[in-house]
């Protein structure tokens, strides 16, 4: 049975829409203008487990796990681009990837981390070229032996900060030349594993320690057209669970010190807090911010992204503060347990129709009663526009766009898994 929606079904919708949302003064046509430039970055470490290139089968360490066992995933760079190019065809618009460095094509060479260099990452950038994608970088602080300690950046051992530090300083070279030879800045950002499992004696110094680090990382000014520095905290990680040294306080003061960008991420915090509340605070004082967009259940942060409460208050927060403009969405979640090239499409979809559903909201009436202090009048209007039609008009933009619409792009995906993936054993 064909459960796919003509073309005729999709317009004559999204006609009926169109005429519903002009009621309440919102034009559709212009939220979907707004809504196709917007690039999502994806995430490379979908499709490989995290495993990266650098030491195939390698232990995955620094609080990072990857459970299940799906065919299909990526065993090599060729792989892993072929399988991002499907993706890519089936999310609608023209997006971005971020990188690890563990992804460098070094041509069997063992090149240390800290002597990485762009030409190890060419490849990557001319396929990023070829098809007018955006690149973003992060330095890869775990599942290396100078990391085996569960510290980094914030190490008491000299020797093992100065290692991590010339790679922080490296993979920045790397993120200017992707900006260099793109056109459009990459954002570098960077996140380390760095904590205790249980209580520490002394919170303080590896604190002091990762200042001192992150300021010889950053000493050099690099042109923001080409590249913008971004640090992430976290709350907790695997191991280390009772202290964490880069914490969401820490970056904060440091990306506010240093007029850089801060990285939130939404799987980073308390089960019960949520990052939407945080981006207008922390607009207040910076100028861009970068988005990481997760999933967290219970202790795993790591989650397929889906059209959940959270996301779409993420995404009202983006349009109603006026932050499209300022704020970098990524990415960032690994499911090894279902097909990996839907987890991207599935995640990447998620976010695009939940900035429209934020983009079709009639703020200006809404700010209005904030104003006016008629409290129950907003409560009625946002109840009213949870009932809209807002699926004809993400439909419609999926037909414009070429991309299938609802769940058409699991043919695709079906597709390539029985001529492609299946033969990766």
């Amino acid at each position: 049975m064909n459960h796919h929606p003509t073309e005729k079904q999709i317009r004559d919708a999204y006609a009926l829409a169109k005429e519903r949302y002009a009621l309440l003064s919102v034009d559709t046509d212009a939220a979907l203008a707004k809504l196709a430039p917007i690039p999502i970055s994806l995430h490379c470490w979908q499709g490989d487990d995290v495993g990266g290139f650098e030491n195939p089968g390698g232990e995955l360490t620094g609080g990072i796990a990857a459970t299940g066992n799906y065919p299909g995933k990526a065993r090599t760079a060729d792989e892993l681009r072929a399988d991002l190019d499907v993706a890519y065809s089936l999310i609608p618009g023209t997006h971005r990837l971020n990188l690890h460095s563990i992804y460098a094509e070094t041509g069997g060479v063992v090149v240390p981390r800290n002597e990485l260099r762009p030409e190890h990452f060419s490849r990557w950038i001319a396929w990023a070229k070829e098809n007018g994608h955006g690149l973003d970088f992060n330095p890869s602080y775990f599942s290396h032996p100078l990391a085996a300690s569960g510290f980094t950046l914030a190490s008491y051992d000299t020797g093992v900060r100065k290692f991590w530090i010339e790679h922080g300083i490296a993979c920045r070279k790397i993120g200017e030349a992707f900006g260099r030879a793109l056109g459009t800045p990459c954002v570098t950002n960077l996140w380390i594993p760095d904590g205790f499992k249980d209580t520490p004696a002394d919170r303080a110094t590896p604190r002091r320690l990762l200042k001192e680090s992150l300021d010889a990382t950053l000493a050099e000014k690099l042109d923001p057209a080409y590249n913008l520095d971004a640090v992430e905290g976290k709350l907790f990680g695997l191991g280390a669970e009772s202290y964490t040294v880069g914490s969401h306080e820490f970056y904060l003061g440091y990306a506010i010190t240093h007029k850089m960008l801060l990285c939130l991420d939404s799987g980073h915090f308390h089960p019960t807090e949520t990052i939407s509340d945080k981006i207008s605070s922390v607009m207040t004082y910076l100028d861009e911010i970068l988005l990481h967009v997760s999933r967290g259940v219970r202790w795993d942060s790591d989650h397929v992204v889906t059209f959940t409460d959270d996301l779409q208050a993420i995404a009202q927060e983006i349009v109603r503060g006026g932050f499209l403009g300022r704020v970098h969405i990524g990415l960032d979640y690994f499911d090894a347990s279902i097909n990996r090239i839907a987890a991207w499409v599935i995640g990447a979809r998620a976010m695009q129709r939940a900035l429209l559903l934020a983009l079709l909201e009639p703020f200006e009436p809404m700010r209005q009663f904030d104003v006016t202090g008629d409290y129950t009048a907003r409560l009625a209007l946002l109840e009213e526009l949870k009932g809209l039609p807002f699926g004809a008009v993400w439909d419609f933009f999926c037909l414009e766009k070429d991309v299938p619409v609802g769940v058409g792009f699991m043919d695709a995906i079906r597709a390539y898994e029985r001529t492609e993936l299946a033969r990766r054993g």
